[in-house]
C-alpha cells in the first residue's frame, strides 16, 4: 500500500473543498496509509481552534486513519520533507515552498487543484 504523508495545509484545503481523499486517492493511487507527523497534528490542533466549531477540521477521523510519528525539533515543513525523503511517500500539501523542495528530491506530491479535487504531481 502507498503511504501519504499530509501537511497541514493540505488537510485544510481538502476539508474547506469537502474532498473525500479515500475516493479521490483511489484512482490516483490506490489504497492509500496516511502517515502524520506530530508537528502537524500540533498546527492543526491550534488551527481548528481558530474556527467556529461547524467548520472543524474533522481530526478525530485523521487521527484514526493515520499512522502517527514523532517530530523532530525542526520546523514542521523540515520535518515532514525529511520523513518524506526517508520513506519515498507521497506528500498531501499546497504549500509551494514545500511543494518545490519535494519536486526537486522527485518526490510526488499530491496536491489541492481548483480548490475541489486532487491531482498527483510525480517527480520529474
Amino acid at each position: 500500500m502507498t503511504e501519504l504523508l499530509i501537511d497541514a495545509c493540505g488537510w485544510v484545503a481538502c476539508i474547506d473543498g469537502g474532498i473525500n481523499l479515500d475516493h479521490e486517492l483511489l484512482p490516483l493511487m490506490g489504497p492509500t496509509d496516511w502517515v502524520l507527523t506530530t508537528g502537524v497534528l500540533d498546527e492543526l490542533n491550534r488551527l481548528n481552534r481558530e474556527r467556529p466549531a461547524r467548520k472543524g477540521l474533522l481530526l478525530p477521523l485523521l487521527l484514526s486513519r493515520a499512522e502517527l510519528l514523532p517530530a523532530a525539533k525542526a520546523h514542521t515543513d523540515d520535518d515532514v520533507f525529511r520523513i518524506a525523503s526517508e520513506r519515498g511517500c507521497a506528500t498531501l500539501t499546497v504549500d509551494t515552498d514545500l511543494k518545490h523542495r519535494l519536486f526537486e528530491a522527485n518526490l510526488p506530491v499530491v496536491e489541492v487543484k481548483q480548490g475541489s479535487f486532487l491531482n498527483i504531481v510525480e517527480a520529474l
